[in-house]
């Protein structure tokens, strides 16, 4: 099940709010677990079953780790380890199983002909990581054992960040799961923000996807240079807004049950350094990698070559969770050699230029790493970007005829909306309301919620009318 379906909006959504409003506070916690399975179930299936015994296992590993921590320090690393071997170990067997037989197929080490698929479990790179790091923070002791598996269960389990995140740690979480309080003000702001979410998914997303897709369905030498452009700039707008709609959807959510999650998206695409990029794109994961990896590994504390050794292990295992594909890892080592180049002293460089230069630096490099995120392959991906730099077979028309009206309005608010000018424009609102007195500052109350209604009604519109609806991240 997908937040942007009409199943979802009117029938789940509605029915999950109005019990678990009501319902006593100490059944609250089993009623959303129990709405969690069937929201996953919906789709998975058996394999929801997964999810469940990986519960049960690390709820075990958690009160073991919590036992042994002021008892005996290394019994108590011994067992982190081993219940982080075997988070990784079903990880590794999911998402990467086909990808290591084919490589090793390749280089003749290991002869399978069969090479079986296995079905990948929606969202598992977001649930094990949840997972690996409640038990890492109670060995740290920054959390408490959680002694219910049932509250355990809803950290793991809550399915507004179940299946596509934001990854969010146990500790920042877990004073919510115990107590939580539903606020009228608190639900009305979550509501509109899972409607802004919707509409960034739904009218921007789904809508410069078309054109992506068509384009990267044909082979680079039927590309025309200009649609090789227009479509790798639509893909990026996409994965913003498909990304960014998702958690803004998954934040409201939140909000709407009494959970505060933190902010994963901080308008990426503003950012004047690829290491300004990485402080603003998909945070969560960022910060993930920064405390459970980088600076376990050294971070910047144990001279320049050891920092850029931890840096380009973080971005290969950065590609390496988004998809078992050496297009993945190309793309987290691209990003890597940016921001050793960066620290090399290009950064000192770049803050000299001009800040508009400076923005189109990092835009440039993003998009080109895009190319290899969207590509099916790292053949296909070098070809792209020789059709991009002109190298092109096929005659080169004009990409516009490709745009109509609708489109071209959809490429306008996705470039506004990719800075920061709605925040300005509602600063500027406010502060003028400021000024008013009190029948003004409600009917401009009415007239937000009336804007933020149409708004879910045309989204609503827009999905009975197409089935066209992907999500990205859901297989990651």
């Amino acid at each position: 099940m997908v937040f942007s379906s009409l199943v979802f909006l009117f029938i789940f959504l509605p029915w999950t709010l109005i019990i678990h409003y009501f319902l006593p506070p100490k059944l609250r916690n089993t009623f959303l677990l129990l709405v969690s399975l069937i929201f996953y179930a919906w789709g998975e299936g058996y394999l929801t079953l997964l999810i469940l015994g990986s519960i049960l296992i690390n709820y075990a590993g958690g009160l073991l780790i919590g036992y042994f921590k002021d008892k005996h320090l290394t019994a108590s690393k011994l067992i982190l380890a081993l219940f982080i071997l075997i988070n990784v170990s079903v990880l590794v067997y999911f998402k990467y199983f086909h990808f290591l037989l084919e490589n090793l197929n390749r280089l003749g080490l290991f002869k399978n002909t069969e090479n079986p698929y296995l079905h990948l479990p929606i969202g598992i790179s977001f649930y094990t990581f949840h997972i690996m790091s409640y038990l890492i923070d109670v060995y740290r002791r920054d959390a408490v054992p959680q002694k219910n598996p049932l509250d355990l269960g809803l950290y793991i389990f809550l399915f507004p960040q179940l299946v596509a995140g934001p990854i969010i740690r146990y500790k920042d979480i877990s004073n919510k799961i115990a107590k939580r309080f539903i606020i009228g003000e608190e639900f009305t702001e979550g509501a509109i923000r899972f409607i802004r979410g919707l509409a960034k998914k739904v009218i921007i997303a789904n809508s410069v996807a078309l054109l992506a897709d068509k384009v990267f369905a044909l082979q680079p030498h039927e590309i025309p240079t200009s649609m090789a452009w227009l479509a790798i700039v639509c893909y990026t707008l996409q994965i913003y807004f498909d990304f960014s709609g998702y958690s803004d959807m998954a934040l409201g959510l939140g909000r709407m049950m009494g959970f505060t999650f933190p902010e994963n998206f901080n308008y990426p695409y503003i950012a004047t350094s690829i290491q300004e990029f990485w402080q603003r794109w998909h945070i969560s994961l960022s910060t993930w990698f920064r405390d459970y990896l980088y600076i376990p590994l050294g971070g910047n504390k144990e001279g320049k070559l050891k920092t850029y050794r931890n840096l380009f292990i973080v971005f290969f295992v950065t590609g390496l969770w988004h998809g078992s594909s050496w297009n993945f890892i190309v793309w987290g080592l691209f990003h890597g050699c940016f921001l050793v180049i960066e620290r090399l002293g290009f950064k000192s460089i770049l803050e000299k230029l001009p800040i508009a230069v400076r923005h189109l630096y990092t835009l440039f490099v993003v998009l080109i790493g895009w190319v290899f995120f969207r590509a099916p392959n790292f053949k296909y991906s070098v070809k792209f970007l020789f059709v991009m730099g002109g190298k092109s077979d096929a005659s080169d028309y004009s990409a516009l005829n490709h745009l109509d009206w609708y489109a071209v309005l959809v490429f306008v608010l996705a470039i506004l909306f990719s800075t920061k000018l709605r925040h300005s424009l509602e600063s500027g609102y406010n502060h003028l309301l400021v000024r008013g007195n009190e029948n003004v500052l409600n009917a401009s109350k009415i007239m937000k919620y009336v804007c933020y209604l149409l708004i879910l009604v045309y989204c609503t519109t827009e999905l009975a009318q197409s089935s066209y609806n992907p999500f990205i991240y859901f297989r990651f």
